[in-house]
């Protein structure tokens, strides 16, 4: 167990909370990234979902760090949303259990006071959302000035939800002279001229192709007229499945809501819901029910279910197929983990065919097409959602050619 981890010479505490963990083989972005971040060297690591990189940054950071020092962060991981806040703080404490460094998380949605006191008690690694941070720089409950290494986690979602310009204040307040480390799932050019900014000669490490799916997920999917349609389809395929952790994707909450509401018919079990208007700790209970295993089922959108690290889900479903195409990888991303085989299927209505293309293009690969099974009640489409699916097609096909006149153009056209 773990005696690979040997050749990275980490301390025997790092190492027995390693062995207690269950790591036995570092993966490949471990494998080039300690070694980097103990030398001291800028990194930019590019790599999809559940292939360790959390690990990879915090093993040797908590080994560079040695023992508690004082009240003030020594380290700052930025990430774009609680629940991610919330695995890394976990993770830091796993592979910190055995020394004296104190770990902090912090994030929105919550109560301050006692994230307050937290740091009123002393922290070596901090983890925090850049808003929450701020909250606390300027009420000054915390103080940046002996940061020596700086983490951004998820720099493409950190980029994509708008949060650059607070990142650029968070980077005035912190010294100058520092190591920089930047993960990212999709490495595009907007993360890499931000990128720029502030990392300078950076080692660029790239383990999979950008926006490359995992290797041991099976990709499937339907083409399907309208949302009942829908429904129905997710009855047959979650009746003819085993029993197992299964992850379904919408793209709004209202559409998460109605989701598992069918879903608590299907299976008669346990469903949870993840999505921006639950509360915090309804969100955090939820995530720990999917882990723990308490709950097989859990629908969510993909802000919410951004940064959710379990290993053993076996199935997800994109019930809607999402709009930002490299959420596609990231979806899919939550199964296959840690070398596990898992399976994805999405469900495309005539509108979302066309984002799959896009989505093909990027992940470089044909999505495999299913026939719906003869079982599956097809219904007709309101015209309402006809209309909605009509205009979404415009909107696409404008984007790609400004010229396009679109469905409804044509249909006035032919009345006149």
């Amino acid at each position: 167990m773990a005696g690979a981890f040997k050749k990275f010479k980490l301390n025997p505490q790092i190492f027995k909370a390693v062995e207690e963990a269950g790591y036995e083989e570092p993966t490949p972005i471990q494998s080039k990234v300690i070694p980097r971040v103990l030398n001291g060297q800028q990194v930019i690591g590019i790599a999809q979902t559940g292939t360790g990189k959390t690990a990879a940054y915090l093993l040797p950071i908590i080994m560079k760090l040695k023992f508690n020092q004082g009240i003030d962060p020594r380290v700052l991981v930025l990430v774009p949303t609680k629940e991610l806040s919330i695995q890394v703080e976990r993770e830091a404490k796993k592979f910190s259990q055995f020394t004296d460094l104190k770990v902090v998380g912090l994030y929105g949605g919550t109560r301050l006071t006692e994230q307050r006191q937290a740091l009123e008690r002393g922290c070596d690694l901090l983890i925090s959302t850049p808003g929450r941070l701020m909250e606390m720089y300027r009420d000054k409950r915390v103080d940046l000035g002996s940061v020596g290494t700086m983490v951004l986690d998820e720099a493409d979602r950190l980029m994509d939800m708008g949060f650059k310009p607070q990142i650029r204040t968070l980077l005035e307040w912190l010294p100058r002279k520092r190591q920089n480390l930047l993960f990212s799932a999709s490495f595009p050019e907007y993360v890499e001229s931000f990128s720029a900014e502030f990392i300078d000669f950076a080692e660029r490490i790239e383990i999979t192709p950008q926006s490359t799916p995992a290797q041991t997920v099976a990709q499937s999917g339907y083409h399907v007229p309208n949302f009942a349609s829908k429904l129905h389809l997710l009855s047959f395929v979650l009746g003819h499945e085993e029993k197992q952790k299964t992850l379904i994707f919408c793209r709004t909450r209202q559409n998460v809501n109605k989701v598992s509401e069918e879903v608590k018919k299907i299976i008669k079990d346990d469903v949870r819901v993840l999505h921006a208007n639950k509360s915090q700790n309804s969100r955090i209970n939820s995530i720990r029910a999917f882990s723990s295993g308490e709950a097989n089922y859990m629908v969510a959108t993909d802000v919410s279910a951004r940064g959710i690290d379990i290993e053993d889900v076996g199935l997800v479903i994109n019930f809607d197929v999402p709009t930002l195409y490299e959420d596609y990888v990231h979806r899919i991303g939550r199964t296959g983990r840690a070398g596990r085989a898992g399976r994805s299927v999405t469900f495309a209505n005539k509108a979302e065919q066309l984002h799959l293309k896009k989505i093909e293009e990027i992940i470089k690969m044909k999505i495999p097409i299913s026939n719906i099974p003869e079982e599956v009640e097809i219904t007709k489409t309101p015209k309402s959602e006809i209309i909605e699916i009509e205009r979404e097609t415009d909107r696409i096909k404008r984007r790609d050619d400004p010229e396009f006149k679109g469905a409804f153009h044509e249909k006035r056209k032919t009345r006149n």
